[in-house]
């Protein structure tokens, strides 16, 4: 029962974001709600159920879970806010044109069971009954930390350059950029992988595997549905044969060394 509530809290508070994105004009500011949501959904998850018994693995995945979420969200916030329409939902508004938010509240929706099978590897990871902390757990704790710092990095080092007037209309190639097209992308993958290190038992405890899909499917959103594909449509269309030369010799997510 206390999963179903934050199925269903999820549902409501995306549903919240598409009346709040129809009242905007701007629907890019629904990927913010989705962070809090999702965030104040894994802290629930990780205490459940009572918040005031916690043990300190659920405590600290928590606080992991807290610190991801309010990180991405306000970042997330402060670049809808300030400016235009995320490209990915501007693309979609012309695709889909007037069934535009009919089709964006059921899209929402999708979002919101997403979220919830993403939660479940958060609420895994705080529920696994080895002792804390292991090796493992202080590997998987680090490895949210490096992924937090260089997606912020990512995202900080795109502001920059985008913020300079000398670099309208380029590509930014430089920095985290040069190693891999979608550097925020693949530090945001990469933090779902501290999760399973936190749920997978070595006592025998086998619920905690299933916390792999987390990164299994944050991969997949990434890379194949909501992330890249759209966002390198639109870079396509607004940067042209400069964008279709750094696809050429810069890694799509992993990031490499450039090709020449």
């Amino acid at each position: 029962m206390p999963f179903l509530a934050i199925i269903v809290f999820l549902s409501v508070a995306m549903s919240g974001a598409w009346l709040w994105q129809r009242r905007s004009g701007n629907a890019g500011s629904v990927d913010s709600v989705w962070s809090f949501a999702m965030g104040i959904g894994g802290v629930a998850a990780a205490l459940l159920p009572d918040p005031s018994a916690a043990t300190p693995r659920q405590i600290v995945v928590a606080t992991m879970v807290g610190l991801w979420s309010l990180r991405l969200g306000l970042h997330i916030a402060e670049r809808s806010g300030k400016g235009p329409e995320d490209a990915r939902y501007a693309a979609l508004r012309t695709e889909w044109g007037p069934a535009f938010q009919s089709r964006l509240f059921w899209f929402l929706q999708i979002q919101a069971a997403a979220a919830a099978l993403l939660v479940l590897s958060m609420g895994l990871a705080a529920h696994n009954p080895d002792p804390f902390p292991r090796v493992v757990d202080l590997i998987g704790i680090a490895l949210l930390g490096v992924a937090i710092a260089g997606e912020g990095w990512s995202d900080a080092w795109l502001r920059r350059f985008r913020l300079n007037p000398a670099h309208r209309g380029r590509v930014c190639d430089t920095g985290p950029w040069a190693w891999s097209r979608h550097p925020n992308y693949f530090f945001e993958w990469l933090g779902w992988l501290a999760y399973p290190l936190l749920a997978i038992s070595l006592s025998g405890w086998a619920w905690g595997w299933l916390a792999l899909t987390g990164p299994a499917f944050m991969y997949w959103l990434l890379v194949h549905v909501s992330g890249i594909p759209l966002l390198e449509r639109q870079m396509l269309a607004s940067r042209g044969e400069a964008y279709r030369a750094y696809q050429a010799r810069v890694s799509a997510f992993f990031p490499l060394p450039s090709k020449r």
